[in-house]
Parts: structure tokens; sequence; C-alpha cells
């Protein structure tokens, strides 16, 4: 309903998908601030000790393979991926959302969550680890490490 109501005011038809992406932005954030609930925060302890790279390695859920680490990236499906995203707080999901699936510049996205740059890139920081680390938790909840493990 924004969008319809504030359609005469879009200058640029090209850039239809980027206005209408803000206003699907800044109406969730708008949400989010309606509900005055405290958004969940990870503790920098709990993830900057893991590293998917290494735990994969240490694992070795597919023995023999000379691409470890893309050989586990290849076991996820977009379903999958979307289910690792869905298990975050939206204080890190809304960044790497806008970021990695949506192309936005960080500056953009400092503006459009109305966060300082700082605090946004530390979201993206702080939230591809917990992506790595929960996707690791995910495979080994859904059993996508079977067909590959030796044991």
């Amino acid at each position: 309903m924004r969008a319809y109501r504030s359609f005469g005011s879009l200058n640029a038809p090209e850039s239809g998908g980027r206005w209408m992406q803000s206003i699907l932005v800044n109406t969730f954030r708008d949400g989010l601030r309606k509900q005055d609930r405290r958004v969940e925060e990870v503790a920098v302890d709990d993830i900057e000790g893991f590293s998917l790279y290494r735990t994969i390695a240490d694992e070795d859920p597919f023995p023999y393979s000379d691409s470890l680490h893309l050989d586990f990236l290849r076991s996820f499906g977009r379903e999958d991926v979307h289910e690792v995203l869905m298990r975050m707080p939206d204080l890190y999901r809304a960044p790497l959302v806008l970021r990695y699936m949506q192309g936005f510049a960080t500056k953009e996205i400092a503006t459009m969550l109305d966060a300082p740059l700082g605090t946004v890139l530390a979201r993206l920081h702080r939230g591809r680890k917990l992506f790595e680390r929960e996707l690791w938790a995910y495979a080994r909840d859904t059993d996508l490490l079977q067909e590959g493990d030796s044991g």
C-alpha cells in the first residue's frame, strides 16, 4: 500500500525495483519497532571461535575429497539455505539478505536499517560467522552429511 500511495513520487521508472525493495525494508523495520521487542544478539565469543573450514577439515564429512569445503557447500539446496537463514535472529539475517541476496551496498543497508555503518559491518561479520555455524548445525540435524560420511 505504501508503494501504491507513493507511486507518484517515483522519478525514474528504471529504479522501481530498488525503490520497492527500500519500501519493503522500511516497512519491515517499522514493524520491528512497533513490536517493541528486544532483538536477540549473539555474543562475539559464541561465534568467533567457530570456523566452518576448520570444522569441515577436522570432521572430514567427505573422505578422499580434494575440495572438502566446496563439496560441503554443494550439498545444500535453496530450501536448505532459506531454512538456515530463518534460524538466525533478524538482527543478522536482514543485513545478510540485503547484501548477499539483494546486492545492496553496505552504505545503502546502513541507511535502510537506520544504523551506523560500523554497526552494519559488525552485523555482517557476525552474521556470516553465525550463518556458517548454523549451516553446520543444520547439516548435522538433517543428516545432510550422511551420504559422504564414512562413519
